[in-house]
């Protein structure tokens, strides 16, 4: 009555292996979102400020890299289906075996003066790849002048961007709890995710 098939428990130990391994990249995450400090070494001569770009955000990681034993990669897709060129930028961080992606879309602004069209598509490719890497990664944009300037453009903006952030999913949520357990924060996270009062409620539990 108790006895179980061989070939179903093979299932059953890997599914339970594959969990675990799971968990220890969601956990490897957590602890680098947690340590991660990027440096602003670029400088905007225009608005006089320092910003951090996705080569600087790289470069941060790398300690990380042979410590936790994990890759990150950035790749790009370009959507054409719309009424102007999208560039799709999705950052992974891998353990060989599983992945956890965060993806960015930027539209390349084709009427933008005094540039090129390589240049166009350059800037809207680095925008992309930083915001990316800045949603895996946890890291709050809104301290960083580059992403809060909008150059005389109306406030209304920050309005857009906040209305555009996703609501976080239930996976999602489990690898915001694994960060907050970690030490991360829940602003943090709100600065990526919408959270309803009752997510936030769980998650102010699981940090205490």
């Amino acid at each position: 009555m108790n006895k179980i098939k061989s070939e179903n428990k093979c299932v059953i130990i890997y599914i339970d292996q594959k969990t675990k391994i799971m968990k220890e990249l969601n956990q490897k995450l957590a602890t680098i979102q947690t340590k991660f400090k990027s440096k602003k070494s670029r400088f905007n001569s225009f608005g006089k400020y320092y910003f951090r770009s996705a080569e600087d955000i790289l470069e941060a990681t790398k300690p990380f890299l042979t410590e936790h034993k994990v890759s990150v990669t950035v790749n790009e897709e370009i959507l054409m289906d719309c009424d102007i060129p999208i560039i799709k930028s999705t950052a992974t961080i891998s353990d060989g075996e599983n992945q956890i992606t965060a993806t960015a879309v930027v539209g390349v602004d084709l009427a933008a003066k005094g540039m090129q069209m390589p240049q166009k598509f350059g800037a809207a490719s680095s925008y992309g790849k930083k915001y990316a890497l800045g949603n895996l990664f946890l890291i709050d944009d809104t301290q960083d002048a580059d992403a809060s300037n909008d150059h005389g453009k109306s406030k209304a903006v920050n309005k857009i961007k906040e209305a555009a952030k996703p609501i976080i999913t239930e996976e999602q949520l489990t690898k915001a709890s694994e960060y907050i357990k970690a030490g991360g924060s829940i602003n943090a996270i709100e600065t990526k995710y919408k959270l309803t009062d009752e997510q936030r409620k769980n998650l102010t539990k699981v940090k205490k």
